[in-house]
């Protein structure tokens, strides 16, 4: 993860650098992870220099979020949400299974495994192109979503997240890259639990005031 981490930022992707943003991601991220199934490893978070719509995660506890994506969430229960799935995909280890299919699939995994320089190159470009599978995505949603709650955010800011995603007149790559949103939405809010209280996080004016302390203005 460390050495996938390593490729990434210095050659594929321009890290936002505006420390008080970091701060930020990393205060919400540690409480959602600390409250996920997988809270014992080190988790980083960090925020990327992009203004597409996009999230994304890989093995070792290593989160991204896009500057667009946190001026496209309306509040920070709708940005926990992003990252509450984040989470789930590194809890239920997606990467790593995708990694293993790829390297089997590719004649590159033998007896003895499979090569660390072989495994880095995999896992960046799982990381950077390839979409995870139907039911990964499923999974990752619920995870979040029981990591939402336990960490005392709305679980509403997830559906509404992605609600407000799919109704723009051109859904960002986040979505296309993701099965049907409309029907991840219906089993995100089956599952939301109705004996949680309403949760953190929904104050829209306090989180743009947040945001643009960074930088970051609100879509």
């Amino acid at each position: 993860g460390r050495q996938i981490n390593q490729q990434l930022v210095s050659k594929e992707l321009k890290v936002y650098r505006d420390p008080a943003a970091t701060v930020y991601i990393n205060r919400i991220g540690q409480r959602l992870a600390g409250r996920s199934d997988r809270p014992n490893i080190p988790y980083t978070f960090q925020v990327i220099d992009d203004d597409n719509i996009n999230a994304f995660a890989t093995m070792g506890g290593f989160v991204y979020v896009n500057k667009g994506l946190m001026a496209a969430a309306d509040n920070e229960a709708q940005l926990a949400g992003v990252i509450g799935h984040e989470i789930g995909h590194i809890s239920a280890r997606h990467a790593i299974k995708q990694m293993r299919q790829m390297a089997i699939a590719s004649g590159l995994a033998s007896a003895a495994g499979i090569d660390g320089s072989q495994a880095v190159q995999i896992g960046v470009e799982l990381a950077l192109r390839r979409p995870r599978s139907r039911q990964a995505e499923y999974e990752a949603d619920q995870l979040g979503l029981q990591t939402m709650g336990r960490s005392g955010y709305a679980q509403s800011g997830m559906v509404d997240f992605m609600k407000k995603l799919l109704n723009q007149p051109s859904p960002p790559s986040i979505l296309s890259t993701h099965p049907a949103t409309a029907d991840r939405i219906a089993a995100i809010s089956q599952a939301m639990d109705p004996d949680l209280p309403s949760g953190d996080g929904l104050n829209n004016d306090a989180y743009r005031q947040e945001i643009r302390s960074f930088g970051i203005v609100s879509q």
